[in-house]
């Protein structure tokens, strides 16, 4: 049988606490309910995660490429060295896990609900178009994250100024996202479709990724940090000079 450990785990509660009932014996264990962890007979906690908590940390990946993208500018701007792997591989993130995954999660089953419930309709529309300009501007940077690209400078100039787009639009369209629109999910669906929205995400990031696909991207733009010598998160905080 094709399941992840954490369904399987969580079928075996649930069963066992039915039976437990009908035998009119102590459940063991909590059943998870609504992205709340399930409590197994030691006491250790699963974790569980929210569908809106896995947009949102996934904005966290898209946060952290736009910070490349920021570096990758700055380099360009500069004429100072960039691996055009980085910035491929960045782009290559976006469209798999950002574009791909998590955009078409919002598409298919986030956006619709807002729409058949009448609510954010005018939101809805503009983060759909934004989505479709994302897409542009990502095969533009996949097309021009080239050595060649990187010392024409007509080449240059277009990457620079797509990249800048792209980051221009993203930051308030995921803030938008992250503190109007994922709130108000939970006021728009029953608990149990709230709780089944979860199971979704995560059975389309197995499907996509395999186990533990948003730590894989995590690990993956880390090392791209690295690369461009922006990892340490320390040397972001301000000089008191």
């Amino acid at each position: 049988m094709n399941m992840t450990k954490r369904h399987g785990r969580r079928d075996f509660l649930s069963k066992a606490a039915a039976l437990g009932c009908g035998l009119g014996l102590p459940a063991i264990g909590a059943v998870t309910v609504l992205g709340h962890s399930a409590q197994e007979p030691s006491g250790k906690k699963e974790e569980e995660v929210t569908p809106t908590e896995d947009l949102m940390r996934e904005h966290g990946v898209l946060s952290r490429v736009l910070l490349i993208y920021e570096e990758a500018v700055r380099r360009l701007i500069g004429q100072r060295e960039l691996p055009p792997e980085v910035l491929a591989d960045s782009a290559g993130i976006i469209r798999t896990f950002i574009e791909n995954y998590h955009e078409k999660n919002e598409e298919n089953y986030v956006f619709p609900r807002f729409e058949k419930a009448g609510k954010l309709i005018d939101l809805v529309k503009v983060l759909r178009i934004q989505h479709e300009a994302g897409r542009r501007l990502t095969e533009s940077i996949q097309q021009l994250s080239t050595l060649a690209a990187f010392k024409n400078a007509g080449d240059r100039s277009t990457l620079t100024t797509t990249i800048h787009k792209f980051i221009r639009m993203y930051r308030p369209h995921k803030a938008r996202e992250d503190t109007v629109l994922f709130p108000a999910l939970r006021s728009i669906v029953s608990a149990h479709e709230f709780g089944a929205l979860g199971e979704e995400f995560e059975d389309k990031e197995h499907e996509l990724f395999g186990a533990g696909g948003f730590e894989k991207m995590v690990d993956r733009v880390a090392g791209l940090e690295k690369k461009l010598g922006i990892r340490n998160l320390a040397q972001f905080t301000p000089s008191e000079k």
